[in-house]
């Protein structure tokens, strides 16, 4: 006895997975757009800060500009996860407080820093988004 094999219906088979395959991929690709799945991407922010231990222990954090430094509210530090507010500016604050958040501003911590001290400073702009703009170890 002589079995046949048959053969013909590997390539239709394969070839219809494949259809299917491009398909579902094509379909993912145009929903990503059309439902904005990629608008919700926040852009970084350019400000530099510096910050240097004075005399007495404390530090001393410097604004030294970039480009979204008008879009900037707010500094705030924590040191070994505690915070501590370095400025938060308003425009009632900065009237009160006689400071500003421009190009040269420095701002001194409440407390001495220690060595080994682990230091955060995070700036926080006009459009609610906040960045990471220092993060150093004493």
């Amino acid at each position: 006895m002589k079995f046949r094999e048959n053969e013909e219906a590997v390539s239709p088979v394969i070839g219809v997975i494949l259809m299917v395959a491009i398909t579902v991929i094509l379909a993912a690709v145009i929903a990503a757009f059309v439902f904005g799945m990629g608008s919700n991407v926040q852009t970084t922010k350019t400000v530099g800060v510096t910050a240097s231990i004075n005399g007495t222990g404390h530090l001393i954090v410097t604004v030294q500009g970039g480009g979204d430094i008008a879009q900037l509210e707010a500094l705030n530090m924590t040191v070994d996860g505690k915070e501590e507010v370095i400025l938060n500016i308003s425009k009632e604050s900065a009237e009160t407080w006689g400071k500003n958040l421009s190009v040269g501003a420095s701002f001194n911590t409440l407390n001495a820093i220690e060595s080994g001290n682990h230091v955060i400073v995070v700036a926080h702009f006009k459009d609610k988004s906040q960045q990471v703009v220092l993060d150093k170890f004493y």
